[in-house]
């Protein structure tokens, strides 16, 4: 390998990696590489060519001053890489591509972008799929979107409560995830709020305060890590009804959902973790018996639509007049109409929380409104855009010197690419590969309906 990268120092053999602007919104700011893992590459002689951007975390300067190239144009890149979706008209044709695309659950509102891959013979490669042999995946944001998703709905749940209900809590002092320097950051000023919640206590109206935690990955690591500089105290989910009965008021309460928490089989059979995995169909939920407890529900599951509906809008509506004891949703898993029913849009860092009137199905943008809050950011990493991009290019790297060197003309599963990346190839030279065959159901219901 090494004699091979030697080879690349002349000119006309010299692989290009092309590293695009992000444009889904103003607060995309992340990288897939910093400047840091592009200086590496280039001493390895690789040629990087950066798309300029205005909004970065890293500044354009801070790449070329590593020896990258400044340009617009990638066409003569022979790899190009992203964070979020490249827009369709970006793609160059024949040449393989890296980002995030949200298509493997058959995204409907991503089946035209899939469909220009196939046609313009795109390989696309996607990071969500970068997994070991367990299927833990290796590249990811995912902490990050817990810091960011959980500090943002501690905000969200002060703002609820003073401006829907007049509630004067310790939480008003929270500030919106991207207002903070860092993770640390954040969780030092967390600190000093948890003591005045220790020392205070907490409005008898909103007493106990419980905080229900759907996942047990790095969504819900992240959202732990942030909740550890308050005072929380874990209650195991059989015990919240006793627990309502017996409680402080000066601490908040967390119970964290494994599937065992949330499913059991249709037809009363044994819960069995491996089986659930298999045949999501099989199973029901059986959150109801929880949900009457839950004060701040955090939504970082892994989701598809064959499992279960966890935050169903039937539920909702019926207990919406009821003085429900649910004050705020925290959707980080963000899947449209998902998991949690009342998803029914993304919001953006600056505007994170709307009101879902179960009542109505209708949405109204802010804090003030009749229903149920619901933050829904669906890139919270990018609020803390220099920490999670730093850790996401530090997981990438290993795996780009062999994806640079690969031949992409000849088939992916007799390619030297490890077995990692093999399996997050979504598509090659047009066809889509043997383990997302099943995404062409969902480009055929697309055209049908000439969308």
């Amino acid at each position: 390998m090494g004699q091979a990268v030697i080879a690349l120092q002349t000119k006309e053999n010299m692989i290009i990696l092309g590293i695009i602007k992000e444009t889904k919104n103003k607060w995309e700011r992340r990288v897939p590489l910093n400047p840091q893992a592009v200086q590496k590459l280039i001493q390895k002689g690789f040629e990087v060519i950066v798309q300029p951007s205005e909004i970065r975390i890293y500044k354009d300067e801070e790449y070329s001053s590593v020896g990258a190239k400044l340009s617009s144009d990638l066409s003569k890149c022979d790899f190009i890489i992203g964070v979020k979706e490249i827009p369709i008209d970006d793609l160059i044709p024949e040449k393989p591509h890296l980002f995030f695309s949200h298509t493997i659950k058959g995204q409907d509102y991503n089946m035209p972008l899939l469909q220009k891959i196939l046609d313009e013979k795109v390989t696309l490669f996607d990071y969500e799929k970068i997994e070991d042999e367990k299927n833990r995946r290796l590249v990811f944001f995912g902490k990050f979107a817990g810091n960011a998703g959980m500090v943002d709905t501690l905000q969200g749940l002060g703002q609820r409560l003073k401006q829907q209900y007049d509630l004067e809590t310790p939480f008003l002092k929270v500030k919106h995830s991207y207002e903070y320097k860092s993770v640390q950051d954040a969780i030092d000023h967390l600190k000093i709020i948890g003591k005045e919640i220790e020392e205070n206590g907490l409005p008898e109206e909103i007493t106990p305060l419980n905080i229900f935690l759907l996942g047990y990955g790095h969504v819900s690591f992240g959202c732990k890590e942030i909740l550890s500089a308050l005072p929380v105290v874990k209650i195991d989910s059989d015990k919240l009804a006793e627990h309502s009965q017996n409680y402080d008021d000066n601490k908040i309460y967390l119970s964290i959902f494994k599937e065992e928490h949330l499913v059991e089989r249709k037809d009363g059979a044994k819960f069995e973790l491996s089986d659930y995995f298999k045949n999501n169909a099989k199973y029901q939920s059986r959150m109801e018996q929880y949900l009457p407890h839950c004060s701040v529900y955090m939504n970082a599951i892994y989701w598809t639509p064959e499992c279960p509906v966890f935050l169903p809008k039937s539920y909702l509506k019926e207990i919406q007049d009821k003085n429900p004891k649910l004050i705020i949703i925290g959707d980080i898993t963000c899947d449209i109409e998902g998991s949690v029913q009342a998803t029914i849009k993304c919001t953006t860092p600056d505007n994170p929380v709307f009101i879902f009137n179960a009542k109505t199905n209708k949405i109204t943008d802010g804090l003030i409104g009749e229903g149920f809050a619901d933050m829904a950011v669906d890139n919270l990493p990018c609020e803390f855009s220099r920490e999670a991009s730093d850790y996401f290019s530090d997981a990438l790297m290993p795996f780009m010197q062999k994806m640079l060197m690969n031949n992409y003309t000849k088939n992916i599963g007799n390619s030297d690419l490890p077995e990692e990346i093999k399996k997050a190839c979504i598509a090659h030279q047009g066809k889509l590969q043997p383990k997302y065959e099943y995404l062409g159901e969902y480009l055929a219901a697309k055209n049908a309906r000439g969308c």
